[in-house]
C-alpha cells in the first residue's frame, strides 16, 4: 500500500503521524502507510475468493447467464471473464492493472495479482495490490448435458446403403468431415447397413439431408412425431426423422442396365462397370469405352442392381493383349473415356493353371495390362447371375469374363503408405476382417483415382516410416507428398502451452 500524490514544487519539512507519531512527509491523511493500512482497507467489499464454472466434456467456462466460452490459460479471453466475475464489487476503485500469477495446472485455481487506487481521507488516493483466488468447479454445460443423454434429440437422419461393400459409406465419411457437417451432431450410431445421425434441432438435420442429396445419389423421406403439446402458449414439440437411402451401387460393381436405360445413355452395353459413385454413378462399357452419368432421380427411375461384389472377383493372370487402336462406334455413341485404352486380352484363372482353359474378353485396362499381370474380374462364363435384366440379354453379347481393376501386392502396399484419414467419432462394435478389408479397398482407392481423392482431405502420417526400396516398387499408384496435409493438433485442449488444466 502506498500514496499517490504530485509531487512537492519546493522543498517540504516532515510531520509527525497523527496516530504513531513517528515522522513522515507531508500529506492529506497526516497518517503513516502503517496507521492507514490498519485503519482504510480499499479492496473491502471486492471477495478474494471466487468460483468459476468449468466443462470437462467441452473444455469451456461458463460466462453468466448462460454463455459458455472456449478460453485458452493465461489469455485476455480468460482474464476478461475472471474481471467479470467481480466487477460489480469494484464500482468504488479504479482498476490500475491485472494479471495471472501461476498456478498448478492440476490444482484447479487461478489466481489474479489485482492493482487498485481508491481516494480516501481528505482526498488522499490509495494504492493497493492484492490477490483474487478463483476457483475452478466442474459443471456440465448444456450441450454436453445433451451428449450424454443420449435421448435427448429433436432430429434424426438415418442413412441407409443396401449393399455388401462399404465404399460409398467411406467416402460419404470423408466428405462430412472435410464439410464439419458432424460438429452439430449430438450422437453418431453406426449400424449393420448404415448409420444415424442425432440432432438437436431440425434445421440442423435439415442441413444433412441438403447436404447428402448434392453429395451422392439418393432419395429422402421425412416424418415427425408429437411429444408434447402446451395448451396455454400453443407450442408443440415434435422429434423429425429423415430417411436418406443411397442407390446400392459402389465403385467397381458390374451392373445390368435397362434396355431403355441403355438405349438413352448412347446405345452403351447393357453390362458396365461402375467407375466411381460421387453426385452421380459413372459407369464406362468395357468393350467400347463409352461413359455415361446417370444422377438419384434417373436410377430412381430405372433401377438396376449390381451382379457382383467385391468378394466374387477372382484373380486372373493375363497371359496375351492386344491393344485395339482404331474402333468404330455405332450411330448414337456418346462420349468415350480418354484416361482408359481399349485392348483385346486372353486371360486364364490363377486357379486353373494347371489346366488349359483361357477366357478371351475385351478391357479399359489396356493402359496398364502387360503380359503376366495379374487382374481382378468377374467371371460370367462359371457364375450363375439373378437379374431381371441380365437374363433377357442375348447369351452371344454376354462377355465371358469382365475385368475390373490390375491386382498388386496389398501388404507391400500397406507398409509404403505414409498417409491416413480421420475418422468420425461414432458408436460402433469393433470392427471385423470384412470391415477392415473394405477400408483398405477404399485406400487403395484413393492411391489410384486421383478425382476421386480431390474431395478428401488426406494427412501425412508422421508416426509411419514409409519402406522405400525400388527392388519392391511393382508399379502401385501411390499418393505424393504435394497432395497430403499436415494434421494440426493441439499439446492441450484448452489451448495454451503447458499442460491439460482441469482434469482429475
Amino acid at each position: 500500500m502506498e500514496y499517490i500524490q504530485a509531487p512537492a514544487t519546493a522543498s517540504q519539512g516532515n510531520i509527525l503521524c497523527c496516530t504513531c507519531g513517528i515522522p513522515i512527509p507531508p500529506n492529506p491523511a497526516n497518517m503513516c502507510v502503517s496507521c492507514l493500512r490498519t485503519s482504510v482497507d480499499i479492496s473491502e467489499g471486492i471477495p478474494k475468493q471466487v468460483t468459476v464454472n468449468f466443462c470437462k466434456q467441452c473444455e469451456r467456462y461458463l460466462q453468466p447467464p448462460t454463455t459458455w466460452m472456449q478460453c485458452a490459460l493465461e489469455s485476455r479471453e480468460l482474464l476478461a471473464l475472471c474481471l467479470k466475475k467481480i466487477k460489480g464489487n469494484m464500482t468504488k476503485v479504479r482498476l490500475i492493472d491485472a494479471g495471472f500469477l501461476w498456478t498448478e495446472p492440476h490444482s484447479k485455481r487461478i489466481k489474479l495479482k489485482l492493482t487498485i487506487q481508491k481516494e480516501v481521507m481528505n482526498g488522499a488516493i490509495l494504492q493497493q495490490v492484492f490477490v483474487v483466488e478463483y476457483v475452478v468447479q466442474f459443471m456440465m454445460c448444456s450441450d454436453c448435458h445433451r451428449i450424454e443423454a443420449k435421448d435427448f434429440w429433436k432430429a434424426v437422419v438415418q442413412v441407409r446403403q443396401k449393399t455388401v461393400h462399404k465404399k460409398t459409406f467411406y467416402y460419404l465419411e470423408q466428405m462430412i468431415l472435410k464439410h464439419s457437417l458432424h460438429s452439430n451432431t449430438l450422437r453418431i450410431k453406426e449400424i449393420h447397413d448404415g448409420l444415424d445421425f442425432y440432432f438437436g434441432s431440425k434445421q440442423h438435420g435439415q442441413k444433412m439431408v441438403d447436404f447428402l442429396q448434392c453429395t451422392i445419389p439418393c432419395r429422402t423421406k421425412s416424418s415427425q412425431r408429437l411429444i408434447s403439446h402446451d395448451v396455454h402458449t400453443n407450442t408443440y414439440n415434435y422429434k423429425s426423422a429423415f430417411s436418406v437411402e443411397i442407390v446400392p451401387v459402389c465403385k467397381d460393381n458390374v451392373v445390368c442396365l435397362s434396355p431403355r436405360l441403355a438405349q438413352s445413355l448412347g446405345n452403351m452395353s447393357q453390362v458396365c462397370v461402375c467407375t466411381r459413385v460421387n453426385s452421380t454413378i459413372h459407369l464406362m462399357d468395357p468393350t467400347t469405352l463409352q461413359v455415361a452419368e446417370v444422377d438419384g432421380n434417373t436410377y430412381w427411375r430405372y433401377p438396376f442392381n449390381s451382379l457382383c461384389n467385391p468378394k466374387q472377383l477372382e484373380e486372373f493372370l493375363v497371359m496375351d493383349i492386344d491393344v485395339i487402336r482404331n474402333q468404330k462406334l455405332g450411330a448414337g455413341a456418346g462420349i468415350i473415356s480418354n484416361k482408359h485404352l481399349l485392348a483385346e486380352v486372353w486371360v486364364q484363372k490363377v486357379s486353373e493353371l494347371n489346366t488349359t482353359q483361357q477366357y478371351f474378353c475385351r478391357t479399359s485396362l489396356g493402359h496398364l495390362l502387360n503380359i503376366g499381370d495379374t487382374v481382378l474380374g468377374f467371371d460370367f462364363a462359371n457364375s450363375n447371375v439373378n437379374d431381371e435384366h441380365f437374363n433377357k440379354i442375348n447369351p452371344q453379347k454376354i462377355p465371358d469374363v469382365v475385368l475390373i481393376k490390375k491386382s498388386y501386392d496389398r501388404m507391400k502396399r500397406a507398409r509404403r503408405r505414409n498417409w491416413k484419414l480421420k475418422e468420425l467419432d461414432r458408436e460402433r462394435e469393433d470392427m471385423d476382417s470384412s470391415d477392415e478389408r473394405q477400408y483398405q479397398d477404399f485406400l487403395e482407392d484413393l492411391e489410384e483415382d486421383e478425382t476421386l481423392r480431390k474431395n478428401v482431405n488426406i494427412f501425412r502420417d508422421a508416426d509411419k516410416i514409409p519402406v522405400e526400396s525400388d527392388a519392391e516398387d511393382d508399379g502401385a499408384p501411390r499418393i505424393s507428398l504435394a497432395e497430403m496435409l499436415e494434421e494440426l493438433t493441439l499439446n492441450d485442449a484448452t489451448g495454451g502451452e503447458g499442460a491439460e488444466m482441469m482434469t482429475e
